[in-house]
């Protein structure tokens, strides 16, 4: 199956990628960071729409690592952006195993394979890449996250290989969530005609 289908949003965020000048990914991350090196709740849900009970109730399930001095940083907010882009259509607890099969306990760095913003760059750069080159077919995908994290060096052998199977899950589940948002909008037009 050939998809081809664009969100003209960042992955997880309620911003249009034409508003930032394309940035995504760690470049996207870098610019909210540029003058402090933490970012309000508030300052959360402007960027990606997620109230403050919704992050309150991630936070005591234990599916996001507590603020600092009411602060969450680059790899926090990345997280966030990546349960969030995830959540349309894939339980919120399969989305917390997925990333603790990433990254092990929430909170804890020591037994990450990958830093979470470093994770959502990669998810950006395969997004990007599979829409550049026109290859959104399921059979591409895996292709293409080898080809993304062929410089990747985890800190135990077969870390890549965990990273790649978790990422193919992760593209494909956003563009389910695409799809859907996209017969959502079809669906609208013909209730409204």
């Amino acid at each position: 199956m050939k998809l081809k289908f664009y969100d003209e949003y960042i992955p997880g965020t309620k911003l249009k990628q034409s508003d930032m000048d394309g940035l995504t990914g760690l470049a996207f991350l870098k610019k909210v960071f540029f003058i402090s090196d933490g970012v309000m709740m508030t300052q959360i849900r402007e960027i990606s729409g997620i109230d403050s009970s919704t992050l309150q109730n991630w936070t005591k399930r234990g599916w996001v690592a507590t603020s600092k001095l009411k602060k969450y940083n680059i790899d926090q907010v990345a997280h966030i952006l990546i349960i969030n882009m995830l959540r349309s259509c894939m339980q919120l607890d399969k989305i917390a195993f997925l990333i603790q099969y990433i990254n092990g306990t929430v909170g804890d760095a020591s037994d990450d394979i990958i830093r979470d913003s470093e994770l959502y760059d990669y998810i950006c750069r395969i997004l990007t890449r599979l829409i550049e080159n026109d290859s959104c077919a399921l059979a591409t995908i895996g292709e293409t996250v080898a080809e993304v994290t062929t410089n990747y060096q985890g800190p135990f052998e077969g870390a890549r290989e965990r990273l790649n199977r978790a990422l193919e899950v992760i593209v494909v589940t956003y563009y389910a969530t695409v799809i859907k948002q996209h017969a959502g909008v079809l669906l609208e037009k013909l209730e409204n005609a």
